[in-house]
């Protein structure tokens, strides 16, 4: 049995760990535990952004993640959301986890007025495709550039 909560601080080392499991999975992030750390300090301070959590009830172990940051669109005229960090860990998957953190998000993303949500996923990770497709997710005709 699960629960889906709120991020705290001292759940930062477990959710640096399952960061490390989905930047292995996407080509275009590199796993740096410093940075990570970082920023998951950072994200869990704000607040106009949220960080939720699946953990096991037995265990207390965080063994999923998923965060939503708001973000202001003059398409929309107002703020929306930005879904980042979907990850279970391997040995949890397929066990609708991952549909109730997004369902979380997508409620907490609600709860705070956004008009819209929005994700970036690798294109090459077919599986992930295949979820948020089957969750009602819809492609778009923009591309993700990036400048650093």
């Amino acid at each position: 049995m699960i629960k889906i909560r709120t991020a705290k601080t001292s759940d930062i080392p477990q959710l640096v760990i399952l960061l490390g499991e989905l930047f292995a999975i996407e080509e275009d992030f590199a796993f740096d535990q410093d940075k990570q750390t970082k920023g998951l300090a950072l994200l869990l301070k704000s607040e106009k952004d949220c960080v939720l959590v699946a953990e096991l009830i037995a265990t207390n172990e965080v063994m999923g993640m998923c965060s939503v940051q708001t973000l202001l669109s003059t398409a929309e005229g107002g703020l929306v959301g930005l879904v980042e960090d979907l990850i279970v860990t391997a040995d949890f998957r397929k066990q609708g986890f991952a549909t109730k953190l997004l369902e979380a998000a997508i409620n907490w993303s609600q709860a705070q007025g956004l008009k819209r949500l929005q994700l970036l996923a690798d294109k090459n990770n077919s599986p992930a495709l295949a979820f948020y497709e089957k969750q009602g997710w819809q492609t778009t005709q923009l591309i993700c550039l990036k400048k650093c």
